[in-house]
């Protein structure tokens, strides 16, 4: 993948893996923090968020801030979902509000003349100090719900007080084997990364699949961030990891609780608006031309995420203030 190094944009074709073939991702560089006592103040309309609709880790981010209700005091907006050579870019179609600029990398130099790495999303902007906040999707979106929770316009509280742990808990047992899995997957290098990947990534899915015959929510009764975290995955599995990425052990939809699970959170109130399966499918199947050098764009699965479920027979639901809205 091509990258900044030292502020210049730099042509490659390499997916970063090591010696034995696993693929590494890179830590995220910006890790600045919105909230009282830190170097960013909690202010409406100071913040932009630029995102793609394709991306995993930017969909949590957006999730959060549509079901707080913080539209108005964050803006967002898109880059296009194909990302070719020159990386993420802006057009007419999808432009930058704020800067004259082409690609999301322009920005990164803005923040920082050196940078080295390649520019990702999500990436939280101050538009008062013209730089870069934050680029590490979890960090975000716990600014986005507990920073801006006095800025939210519904009481959705996504990581609440007793929960805590175990919220901390679900997301971080997810990320390896799940959410980062099926990029182990897709960008393994030898057979032995692949095969650890994939026998990480079911292991881990039919552990969660047993875990949710019984409850509704990773840690309960309770719509929380690791819900989040853990939809973004799924809702994108079935469509672009199970072939592209060669996740093709099971799809989600053959999973009893899975896919009951991801249809309850798609069919939560304000979820469905930040999901755009075009973009998703385009993305991953145009992007990688290292996996998919014809680019050809498959014309399914057909699914329904909107068929019923029966997960609201189990106790707990979604916050008061989302059925309300």
């Amino acid at each position: 993948m091509s990258r900044l190094v030292e502020g210049e944009w730099v042509d490659e074709e390499n997916i970063e893996t090591d010696d034995d073939g696993e693929f590494t991702r890179q830590e995220s560089a910006f890790r600045d923090r919105i909230g009282p006592g830190e170097a960013f103040p909690v202010e409406s309309g100071r913040y932009h968020l630029y995102i793609s609709r394709a991306c995993p880790w930017a969909h949590r981010v957006a999730m959060t801030r549509a079901l707080k209700g913080l539209d108005a005091a964050i803006s967002l907006s898109l880059v296009e979902p194909v990302r070719y050579d020159d990386g993420w870019e802006f057009s007419d179609t999808y432009p930058d509000p704020h800067h004259d600029v082409d690609f999301l990398r322009e920005l990164y130099v803005r923040a920082d003349p050196e940078f080295t790495g390649r520019p990702t999303v999500p990436l939280l902007w101050d538009l008062q100090t013209e730089t870069a906040v934050n680029n590490e999707s979890e960090e975000v979106m716990r600014m986005l719900d507990v920073a801006g929770h006095e800025l939210a316009t519904r009481d959705v509280d996504l990581y609440p007080e007793g929960y805590r742990d175990e919220v901390d808990e679900r997301i971080d047992d997810i990320y390896d084997p799940i959410n980062n899995g099926v990029y182990r997957a897709g960008f393994a290098k030898s057979q032995s990364a692949y095969d650890r990947a994939v026998d990480d990534l079911f292991d881990a899915l039919d552990r969660y699949d047993d875990r949710l015959a019984d409850q509704r929510y990773l840690v309960g009764d309770v719509l929380t961030e690791a819900d989040l975290a853990m939809f973004a995955t799924l809702v994108r599995f079935d469509h672009v990891y199970h072939t592209h990425f060669k996740c093709n052990r099971r799809a989600i939809h053959e999973y009893d609780n899975l896919w009951g699970y991801t249809k309850d959170i798609y069919t939560t109130p304000g979820i469905e608006g930040t999901v755009n399966v075009d973009h998703i499918v385009r993305h991953y199947y145009e992007s990688h031309a290292n996996l998919n050098p014809k680019r050809l764009v498959p014309t399914g699965p057909d699914i329904d995420f909107t068929e019923g479920h029966d997960r609201d027979q189990l106790p707990g639901g979604p916050p008061e203030a989302l059925q309300d809205s």
